[in-house]
């Protein structure tokens, strides 16, 4: 009965032991999860932020072309084309510029008819993005106005424009930029057979100043996928944080059961 006495007691300091060295494991990768989980969390809510306000910018750049373009606006074709032509041709964030009178196009630097041009400059929309231009049937082109001035100007620019400012943000977050309904992001757009996945931490911003919205999220795993990346890192520490704890713990009962081996030997 000795005997049995003896093992269970062991067994029970075993345990303990093992407890005291699985706790500080378990505590690093629950501290690790929570951590993984506000650090994108928060990323997906800053870069949805900041990607407006660059995107807001790169079109404010066009808007600026707007400005300087709308004297010549009203004026004869014949006199201000050449001159149209030098504005596009001195501005690398354009592709076109068109001058409307009474909403219609009258004068383009591009080959795309003044009718298609006519129907943007009639639709009361400040910016547009589109993917039927008849010039460029396979490019994705981004148009601005000013839908109050008459006469006049309305500027494009290629997708790219947007996709550059998209791929700015490399740090596994999908952006995805639509504007009523049509949408870009670094890799495609509205004619791929599905959007790209977002499904965790997704989160949106709404530019005040263009209408646009960017709507942010990480693929579906990607979540997992870092957890597994930060455990390999991790892991070797924690589990040295483990074994360190199991040794402490064992000197400090091996400690315990020497002074109560003395104490019953000095005891009469």
């Amino acid at each position: 009965m000795a005997n049995i006495k003896i093992h269970f007691i062991d067994w029970r300091k075993l345990l303990l032991i093992l407890a005291i060295g699985v706790i500080p494991v378990l505590s690093g990768l629950l501290m690790m999860d929570y951590q993984l989980d506000r650090k994108l969390e928060e990323n997906a809510k800053i870069s949805v932020l900041e990607a407006v306000f660059s995107i807001d910018q790169a079109l404010g750049r066009m808007e600026a072309s707007l400005e300087t373009v709308l004297p010549l606006a009203g004026k004869p074709c014949a006199e201000v084309l050449d001159e149209l032509d030098q504005r596009v041709a001195n501005s690398p964030h354009l592709r076109s510029l068109a001058l409307t009178r009474e909403k219609q196009a009258y004068c383009a630097t591009d080959m795309d008819p003044l009718e298609y041009l006519s129907a943007f400059s009639g639709s009361g929309q400040q910016a547009k993005l589109a993917f039927d231009a008849p010039s460029s049937p396979n490019a994705a082109i981004i148009k601005i106005q000013k839908p109050h001035s008459d006469p006049g100007v309305i500027a494009t620019a290629y997708g790219r424009l947007l996709r550059d400012e998209l791929r700015g943000f490399q740090d596994g977050l999908t952006l995805l930029l639509e504007f009523n309904g049509q949408y870009i992001w670094s890799d495609g757009d509205s004619r791929d057979p599905q959007r790209p996945s977002q499904a965790e931490y997704r989160q949106r911003a709404v530019s005040e100043k263009y209408g646009y919205v960017v709507i942010g999220g990480y693929a579906k795993g990607y979540t997992a996928q870092e957890f597994r990346v930060s455990l390999h890192q991790v892991l070797p520490s924690l589990a040295l944080v483990g074994v360190a704890s199991m040794f402490i713990m064992y000197l400090g009962l091996a400690r315990t059961r020497k002074r109560r081996g003395n104490t019953a030997a000095i005891d009469p």
